[in-house]
């Protein structure tokens, strides 16, 4: 049972190989190298299924219904990875996205 387990048992084998962690990054200054990389950004409104027939019967002024209730969150996505939840909102003249949560990764 693991509750009769010595404390240098449960440490593993000494001579056991490790692995060294590169530090992490302490300033801006250390993440230069990434920042001229560049990433695509979508935000998804909704989505929608249909036949070919009827994606081709639309014209100017057709309304899709999306899978999303007016005021829900969008979906915002980065190289095609969930990353975010937010909503619409209009900067000047044009829409844009407000991050309202953010999705962690499950790195298993």
């Amino acid at each position: 049972m693991a509750d009769n387990l010595e404390l240098n048992e449960l440490r593993g084998d000494p001579e056991e190989e490790h692995i060294e962690l590169p530090d992490i990054p302490r300033s801006s200054r250390d993440l230069e190298a990434v920042y001229d990389i560049p990433v695509q950004v979508s935000a998804v409104l909704g989505k929608a299924t249909m036949q070919v027939h009827q994606l081709l019967k639309l014209g100017r002024g057709a309304v899709v219904e999306l899978d999303r209730k007016v005021g829900e969150a969008i979906d915002i996505y980065v190289n095609n990875r969930l990353v975010a939840r937010g909503e619409v909102v209009v900067v000047e003249d044009r829409l844009g996205v407000t991050m309202t949560e953010i999705i962690k990764a499950d790195r298993s």
